[in-house]
């Protein structure tokens, strides 16, 4: 199930956010997408889950305009918000229970499933908590647990890792890349920490609202002759930290 977007670009007023982008997410894998804050990833993200209109050019899935076909093509969406969504004064079952009936799924499917994303993220034993009584890192995974409850085919995660962690970021980071190898789900994590990067990732590198190059890290990094993923950012951006 892949992304396409074509010919992006999107004005807030007289600043323009995003400018003609063109990208195509690779299916079933890890694709990140790396630039630092006020890059335009939070943007891209909200036209992406119809928060923002389109303004000019198009996004498609599996071949149907977001624009033309919104409720086919939202149904394949699991997102995950770089601000939490949770309600904090529910417990985790009523959070999750909330979800699958806006999505259509009865008490009686959604345990199951529930019950599955739950013990893959080892929160069985957090599901009569309050949220407001979870750590981040265990918001973050009953966040990603209900993106997950309804069987999307594309998962957006815009800086889910922000406010965590090292070992919890690394272990969330793990988590959606085993995701897309055994359920073949194709994953977009926006991210502006470099660490996160892998070398056989699709990267697209957005700066200031234009993207500077898209490839798996390790050929851009042979292409611009650069060590890293770091030295690369650093060599195409200009930025230093």
């Amino acid at each position: 199930m892949s992304i396409d977007i074509r010919n992006l670009s999107f004005s807030y007023g007289s600043l323009l956010a995003l400018e003609d982008i063109n990208l195509t997410l690779q299916e079933g894998r890890f694709n990140a997408l790396l630039g630092p804050n006020g890059a335009g990833k939070s943007t891209l993200f909200a036209l992406l889950t119809r928060l923002y209109a389109l303004q000019s050019g198009d996004i498609s899935i599996a071949g149907h305009s977001i624009a033309q076909h919104p409720a086919q093509v939202m149904r394949k969406l699991g997102v995950v918000f770089q601000q939490s969504t949770l309600d904090l004064d529910l417990t985790v079952a009523q959070n999750l229970y909330y979800h699958a009936a806006l999505h259509g799924m009865s008490k009686r499917q959604a345990r199951p499933r529930i019950s599955e994303q739950l013990a893959r993220f080892d929160l069985q034993d957090r599901l009569d908590e309050k949220v407001r009584h979870l750590n981040g890192g265990h918001r973050r995974r009953v966040e990603i647990a209900r993106a997950l409850l309804h069987k999307p085919e594309i998962l957006l995660l815009d800086e889910p890792s922000v406010g965590l962690d090292p070992a919890t970021r690394e272990s969330l980071n793990q988590h959606i890349r085993q995701l897309c190898q055994t359920e073949q789900l194709t994953a977009f994590w926006a991210t502006h920490l470099m660490e996160e990067v892998q070398s056989d990732d699709l990267v697209t590198i957005l700066f200031k609202g234009k993207v500077l190059a898209s490839d798996t890290a390790a050929q851009l990094c042979q292409q611009h002759r650069c060590a890293d993923i770091s030295s690369l950012f650093r060599s195409l951006t200009g930025v230093t930290e």
